[in-house]
């Protein structure tokens, strides 16, 4: 579905992102993973050879995207999509439940999960309208944009960056429709990643999460569970299809999660 494309993750070399890199491979991509740090940047290239190339950067900083963008091009011969996978909790700068919500952590939360992807979709919008081509960018939200969990999911900064992602999304999709750049949207429920991890090890969340995301016998998302959209939303299939936002959330947002 991905021959003769060449892709570009922000916040590639780890959890999802490093899962869609591979499953973008397995369908005929080429990649350029964006990550933290050196030693997953280097176990990136290892695992996808010549098919994949990584550097080490900050998603926060004005050039990254860019930087990445033109090793794309430079490496593979062409650009063809955006995932920007880029996030994290803001927990440990302050955030929290309004009441105690500090303002570094509003700032930071709202740095890593929406300036991050501001300037991605920037510098590929850029790019798409310079090389005069449509193209295809997909963004990462979650399911706590819209439906809230008050008791084990209380990070009220995160809910609101990533709600705006939802808009942000939203408003680009509808601008550059006319430039054939399709935005599009995945927004998954509790995965599997170090972000979680906190109540991945926690028994009373994980039973609660049992009953939220009822799927497949009750569990967390694993990263791999959303390389299917991925590719969708990266190949020709999605052509006719922008400004969506697909939730891959296990039965969440219709699910009422039981307490014990």
């Amino acid at each position: 579905m991905l021959k003769g494309k060449s892709i570009v993750i922000i916040g590639g070399t780890t959890g999802l992102g490093f899962s869609a890199a591979k499953a973008f491979v397995r369908e005929g991509a080429k990649v350029v993973a964006v990550g933290r740090k050196p030693e997953s940047c280097l176990s990136f290239e290892l695992v996808l050879g010549e098919n994949g190339r990584a550097m080490a950067a900050d998603a926060t900083n004005e050039n990254t995207a860019k930087n990445a963008i033109e090793l794309c091009i430079s490496e593979f011969g062409s650009f063809d999509g955006l995932y920007h996978v880029a996030g994290g909790s803001g927990r440990k700068f302050g955030d929290g439940p309004l009441h105690e919500l500090t303002l570094e952590g509003w700032n930071k939360t709202f740095e890593l999960n929406l300036t991050s992807l501001m300037l991605s979709n920037q510098a590929a919008v850029q790019k798409f309208l310079e090389l005069g081509k449509g193209g295809t960018i997909l963004n990462m939200g979650s399911v706590l944009d819209f439906s809230p969990s008050p008791k084990y999911f209380v990070t009220h900064a995160y809910a609101a960056a990533k709600s705006a992602v939802v808009g942000f999304t939203k408003s680009l999709a509808a601008y550059y429709a006319f430039e054939n750049i399709r935005i599009n949207l995945l927004a998954p429920a509790l995965v599997e990643t170090p972000m979680s991890e906190r109540a991945s090890k926690d028994e009373t969340i994980m039973n609660f999460v049992k009953t939220k995301q009822p799927l497949d016998g009750g569990r967390n998302g694993r990263p791999e569970d959303l390389d299917g959209a991925a590719v969708f939303f990266m190949s020709d299939a999605s052509k006719f299809t922008t400004g969506q936002t697909l939730y891959i959330d296990g039965g969440w947002e219709v699910s009422e999660g039981q307490y014990f």
